[in-house]
């Protein structure tokens, strides 16, 4: 080959050789810029990223007002003290204003089985916690929160003043006193018109705190209501096989159904009669004294039996010695776990609870509604209790 044409030929394949080199080129730079640009994607990602994680900066400023992140309390269990605890709840809110609590009247029986099942972190009850209960989980501990009346109920036309005493209460309630205008209610009655009319007996349909402490007095009274029917959350009333009775869930239905149904009685807590208008009767005590319920005759009951609280710091307070006792009476209380692991919520229930017991304007608001606060002695003994109370191991107050 010519020497010229062989040096064309060589330059070209230098000038191919370029182009393809630089066509190279031009391809990997626009490959990597949509891989630039959905690298960016990540960055414009994580801007709202940014944004999310100042919301919780945003939400733990307020709870580091109270020292507390927030946190939520979830309890059920008896009516007897839903109505204070629901004020109480609302009070508390001011006190820690990143602390819910909840809390369903749901009966003293559904509370137990809650706290046993473990669908709440703590429960209320009237009724006292059976052997075989603790026997299941052995963390349990009652703690009395205050004490209250369970007051008989009635309405009688044209009767506004009644006066009951155990036996004849009893025998309501056992269908041997079957019409208002009895003997036996009319000796305790001078002077009362009391009407020719079928009695009409209410009581609890659901498992209750409030039965057991108005059954225990009742046996307390007759030997013959112990033997016959018994004691407990809930019993076989005689006045259903008889066709006279009426049952009510909470104390709110027991209070309903009583409004309701023209020469009819029941018992619920005081709170429920006082706050509904209804009528109660005062009733012929141990010491054979006529006393009402209120907060002087609820504190002569709760004296005569201060000293009488077990391990499990729990006691029975009905029928009372003292000249002046209500004799249907009981503590209420709430049920919680001795053993934790959840720290934070366990410090957060043993905080309300100690402020629910200690402070003033909790004690009057419980007075308002008719319940009685614990003397200092047992308010020593639950804060005591409480000082015992743990999280993974190491005690929490």
């Amino acid at each position: 080959m010519p020497i010229k044409k062989t040096i064309a030929v060589f330059i070209s394949l230098i000038i191919a050789t370029i182009v393809i080199t630089g066509c190279g080129s031009s391809q990997s730079t626009a490959t990597k810029a949509p891989s630039s640009n959905t690298g960016s994607a990540p960055t414009a990602t994580k801007a709202p990223s940014n944004n999310t994680g100042s919301a919780p900066t945003a939400t733990k400023a307020p709870a580091n007002n109270t020292g507390s992140a927030p946190i939520t309390l979830n309890g059920a269990g008896a009516t007897f003290p839903l109505p204070v605890y629901t004020e109480w709840i609302q009070m508390y809110k001011s006190v820690q204003p990143d602390v819910t609590l909840n809390y369903q009247g749901i009966g003293s029986g559904g509370g137990q089985k809650a706290i046993l099942d473990g669908t709440v972190d703590f429960a209320g009850s009237d009724s006292l916690l059976k052997d075989e209960q603790y026997q299941q989980m052995p963390d349990l501990q009652m703690l009395p929160m205050l004490a209250g009346a369970v007051v008989p109920i009635f309405n009688i036309d044209g009767v506004d003043n009644l006066v009951l005493d155990g036996q004849t209460l009893v025998d309501i309630y056992m269908a041997k006193i079957t019409r208002w205008n009895d003997p036996a209610i009319a000796a305790l009655n001078p002077g009362v018109t009391l009407p020719d009319e079928p009695i009409v007996v209410a009581h609890r349909s659901d498992g209750s705190g409030t039965t057991e402490i108005f059954t225990s007095y009742l046996g307390a009274v007759s030997k013959e209501w112990t033997d016959n029917v018994g004691v407990g959350k809930a019993v076989e009333w005689p006045a259903d096989a008889s066709g006279q009775g009426i049952g009510g869930k909470g104390n709110p239905g027991v209070a309903q159904a009583v409004q309701s149904t023209p020469f009819s009685i029941g018992y619920v807590e005081l709170a429920y009669a006082k706050s509904n208008n209804i009528p109660f009767a005062d009733m012929i005590n141990a010491a054979g004294n006529q006393v009402t319920a209120n907060a002087d005759t609820m504190k002569d009951a709760m004296a005569a039996f201060a000293n009488s609280f077990s391990e499990r710091l729990t006691t029975k307070i009905v029928n009372a010695p003292g000249k002046n006792s209500w004799p249907i009476m009981g503590y209420t209380y709430l049920v919680i776990h001795m053993k934790n692991t959840d720290c934070d919520k366990t410090a957060a229930l043993l905080d309300y609870i100690q402020w629910a017991i200690s402070d003033d304007a909790a004690a009057q608001k419980a007075a308002d509604l008719g319940y009685a606060t614990l003397p200092d002695a047992v308010r020593t003994l639950v804060i005591n209790k409480l000082h015992e109370v743990t999280c993974n191991g190491q005690p929490v107050l």
